[in-house]
């Protein structure tokens, strides 16, 4: 820490507030145009892909245990003092540290790269783990339709471990949107559609995955070149979305794989 380094010591700093409200809302980071990535792990992914923070943010006690492990280049920092850490962050046991980043900046959907398009999905748990299979199974574009939850709210990033910073993210879109991407898109169904197991599936592609009651709406299945199933011989009437999500990432993946 040096003399310049400011300490917050106030609960109604107007810096603090800012950040509670990343913290605390989701749809903030949209507004705001930045998200908070707390603890060490995202931080250090973010940092890995590139991702240069606007804003370097440490409990004051922390910072001063664990300043030589981190390169920050020219981000801003700031330190908290501790007994205030603990309202930037949902967590039982707050991480002591976090980065305030940019968000990416309005695109259009990127033509012929393998994607997944979220239609109306709630849980952040769920869309967070989708990311995380996206990045895995080479999707690298994740189309969020308007209604989705935040991509880049606290819940779904700490559920993405990372692969936020791996993926192009674009959020809000119509279907109309997805006209150009130049892809077959691919609707997953509980009960309709032809079996996985069974199917060709083309490379690349685009898995439009639905709302976690309702299913893929039907404007989205209008414009699908195919629907399909995944076989359940123990007999539970559906998956979880992101379980399904994994199941036939893999299986576009491990189709088109040289070595497959």
């Amino acid at each position: 820490m040096t003399a310049e380094t400011p300490v917050i010591r106030s609960r109604d700093n107007a810096l603090l507030k800012q950040l509670r409200r990343l913290v605390a809302d989701g749809a903030a980071a949209r507004r705001q145009g930045r998200a908070w990535l707390e603890g060490d792990h995202l931080c250090r992914a973010a940092l890995q892909r590139g991702v240069q923070p606007e804003l370097a943010v440490f409990a004051a006690s922390e910072w001063a245990a664990a300043a030589d492990r981190w390169v920050l280049g020219s981000s801003r920092l700031v330190l908290v003092d501790d007994g205030l850490f603990a309202s930037l962050s949902s967590l039982e046991s707050p991480a002591r540290m976090g980065f305030v980043v940019p968000l990416p900046e309005p695109g259009t959907p990127r033509p012929g790269v393998a994607s997944v398009v979220l239609d109306g999905l709630q849980d952040p748990g769920n869309v967070g783990a989708i990311l995380r299979c996206a990045s895995a199974f080479g999707f690298r574009q994740v189309l969020a339709m308007k209604g989705t939850t935040a991509l880049w709210g606290p819940k779904v990033l700490r559920a993405g471990m990372g692969a936020h910073f791996g993926l192009r993210l674009l959020e809000g879109l119509a279907p109309a949107d997805l006209a150009g991407l130049g892809v077959p898109l691919l609707a997953t169904s509980s009960h309709h559609g032809e079996w996985l197991h069974r199917a060709a599936l083309p490379w690349p592609c685009g898995w439009i995955l639905g709302h976690e009651g309702q299913g893929v709406s039907a404007a989205l299945e209008a414009l699908a070149a195919g629907r399909v199933r995944i076989a359940q011989p123990g007999g539970e009437e559906s998956l979880n979305v992101a379980t399904a999500a994994a199941i036939c990432m893999h299986a576009s993946a491990v189709a088109h794989a040289p070595d497959a």
